[in-house]
């Protein structure tokens, strides 16, 4: 059992929050994040369809009957559950709730209709570097190919069994759920297609032609994929400095396990060798930096840049200032890494206050752009 790093905010924003959501993908350890960080609340389980017939015969009693804390799983299986709650915590402001549900759209739906401003809302990703343990030492292959999810890691599993589950499950109810989805095998090619084009621009109009279907249904598509923790778009930063700078969006997966499943991708040794190594190992990058803003209890500073000429993999807006990251996945460093971040320095100046490479080397150096480490270190 790993120790994540959410805990901490989530048992201290329990402190002033009546009512808490923690959402992300399935099997990302939501549950036992929320069991292990409340040991003596109560937990029930709104999947189990009894469960919730019973909770729904008295919404408000069975709140009630938990004064001292009560987990409530896949809650956006139960939307009268959410009016029930507002009731409940305006009457009672030392009672506490926390919701954990796979849906974004639907818990965050219900949320906003029935409980705005009246709950905390965190964001739970796969395990992260840090939670496996800095000192493990794992290759990088064998992160890309076995990806993040504790059931590949704590309970010993196969990816391939893990990843084709998390698929099946998925698309069957999932998609169901959130969208009448007709052809689910043309679906699954979608995200197929998809995970081939990892780090790339999201085109709907590309994708749509490959597959025979208009863009309408593609961003309808990719619209399911982001509400259910299973792939998102990074969107270009913008800023008026005379360039011609893209306003089309690049795409990842929540998890590179999946992505290297989707591929095809069965061992490390194939994986090593795979074309799109490269685009893999930038999309884990990327997840762990978005992983960071969601431990934190941040909603995503993530963005990229993008000129005619040069291409900055990640900008962190902060503060303080713009951290600017390039990514290669070479186990060696080479001086022209560093090109795209001097470009972006010229051109934003004293608003950059940090350059990073990150690349799969182990030797961390330094140059007046800001330090240039591996990927452990971010």
């Amino acid at each position: 059992m790993y120790q994540r790093i959410l805990q901490q905010k989530l048992v201290e924003l329990s402190a002033n929050w009546s009512v808490i959501s923690v959402t992300g993908p399935r099997q990302s350890g939501k549950t036992t994040l929320c069991k292990m960080a409340f040991p003596d609340y109560q937990y029930v389980n709104l999947e189990r369809s009894t469960t919730c017939e019973l909770v729904r015969k008295d919404i408000e009693g069975y709140l009630l009957q938990y004064p001292h804390g009560l987990i409530i799983d896949e809650a956006q299986n139960l939307p009268e559950l959410f009016s029930a709650l507002q009731v409940v915590v305006d009457e009672h402001k030392d009672y506490r709730y926390i919701l954990s549900g796979s849906s974004d759209f639907l818990l965050m739906q219900n949320i906003t209709q029935s409980l705005a401003g009246r709950v905390a809302v965190l964001r739970l990703l796969p395990l992260s570097i840090q939670e496996l343990g800095n000192d493990a030492h794992i290759p990088t292959d064998e992160l890309l190919w076995r990806g993040f999810y504790p059931a590949v890691w704590g309970d010993g599993k196969s990816p391939d069994m893990v990843y084709d589950s998390y698929v099946a499950t998925y698309i069957q109810r999932d998609v169901r759920q959130i969208q009448n989805v007709k052809d689910l095998s043309l679906f699954q090619r979608f995200l197929t297609l998809l995970a081939s084009r990892v780090g790339n621009m999201f085109v709907a109009s590309s994708i749509g032609s490959e597959l025979g279907i208009d863009y309408k249904t593609i961003q309808a598509w990719m619209s399911i994929l982001e509400t259910s923790y299973t792939a998102f778009t990074l969107q270009p930063f913008y800023r008026n400095i005379g360039k011609r700078l893209t306003k089309t969006p690049k795409v990842y997966f929540y998890d590179v396990g999946l992505v290297s499943y989707l591929l095809g991708i069965t061992n490390v040794q194939q994986l090593a060798h795979h074309p799109l190594r490269g685009a893999i190992f930038e999309n884990m990058v990327v997840c762990e930096l978005l992983k960071g803003c969601y431990n934190a209890g941040h909603k995503s500073n993530l963005s990229f840049y993008r000129d005619q000429s040069q291409e900055v993999d990640i900008i962190q807006e902060e503060a303080q200032g713009i951290r600017a990251i390039e990514i290669k996945s070479s186990e060696r460093f080479h001086a022209d890494f560093t090109k795209a971040l001097k470009h972006l320095q010229t051109l934003l100046g004293d608003e950059i206050v940090s350059s990073k490479v990150v690349y799969a080397g182990t030797e961390q150096l330094f140059t007046q752009y800001g330090g240039l480490v591996n990927y452990l270190n971010l």
